[in-house]
């Protein structure tokens, strides 16, 4: 009676060890799968969102802010600014006026990149600033919160360099102040004369000598988020 019972035994331990090797090589099949596909369409995008929010970080400064940037002269000819220097300091601090500091906290300012132009005949210079933030709702949030209409403070802090056409620039002559969003980054200006008068001090000005300014920032945020082709295996994208 003992022998006779072992077989059923036997059998269902043998179907039990077929299962067990049909799942582990469906298991392994699929691994094997999962591993050798190609990215879908939504990884990509995502790998390509995260490049984009890694490049003040990975690029190097200067390709974030070129030797030269062209713009529209105030007469509508093609005219290049000049960059005078870019700052060692990233922290979000050190880069905004004492007033907006709380609001760069509050949207988790991850960093300011700051580099200093001048126009073509260096009668303008302009301090551009890439601010970073996790996300663009953060960076929308920080918008807010920055004066309209051209006003420079509270804003971006000027950036002079010594021994420079810059090195007058300072926060009195801050005169007018451009920011224009893109993606997780805010691009701002601040722009004034390059003798360091006050702008309190200015008599009437024409409407058009700091029209440029904008065209940098535009310049800089296009680059900034000018799209490249996920390569998953290159070390600047995550997929």
């Amino acid at each position: 009676m003992r022998e006779r019972r072992s077989w059923p035994t036997m059998l269902v331990a043998s179907a039990l060890t077929v299962s067990c090797a049909i799942v582990a090589g469906v298991g392994a099949s699929a691994a094997l799968a999962e591993l050798t596909r190609q990215p879908s369409q939504q990884e990509l995008r995502q790998a390509a969102a995260t490049e984009i929010a890694r490049r003040w970080r990975v690029w190097p400064a200067g390709r974030i802010f070129p030797a030269t940037v062209a713009y529209t002269g105030e007469q509508g000819g093609a005219e290049r600014a000049r960059r005078v220097g870019i700052s060692a300091r990233t922290d979000c601090v050190a880069a905004v006026d004492a007033a907006l500091r709380e609001t760069m906290k509050a949207a988790r300012c991850q960093g300011v990149l700051r580099a200093t132009y001048l126009d073509a005949l260096q009668g303008i210079v302009v301090t551009v600033g890439v601010a970073a933030f996790p996300d663009a709702g953060a960076a929308d949030s920080a918008a807010a919160a920055l004066p309209q209409g051209g006003k420079p403070a509270p804003g971006l802090r000027a950036l002079s360099f010594p021994r420079t056409v810059a090195d007058r620039f300072t926060a009195a002559g801050r005169q007018v102040a451009t920011v224009r969003r893109a993606g997780p980054y805010l691009v701002m200006t601040t722009a004034g004369q390059t003798d360091g008068r006050p702008a309190r001090a200015l008599g009437r000005q024409r409407p058009t000598m700091f029209t440029f300014t904008g065209d940098l920032a535009d310049r800089i945020a296009k680059e900034l988020l000018n799209p490249v082709l996920p390569n998953c295996a290159a070390k600047e994208f995550q997929c």
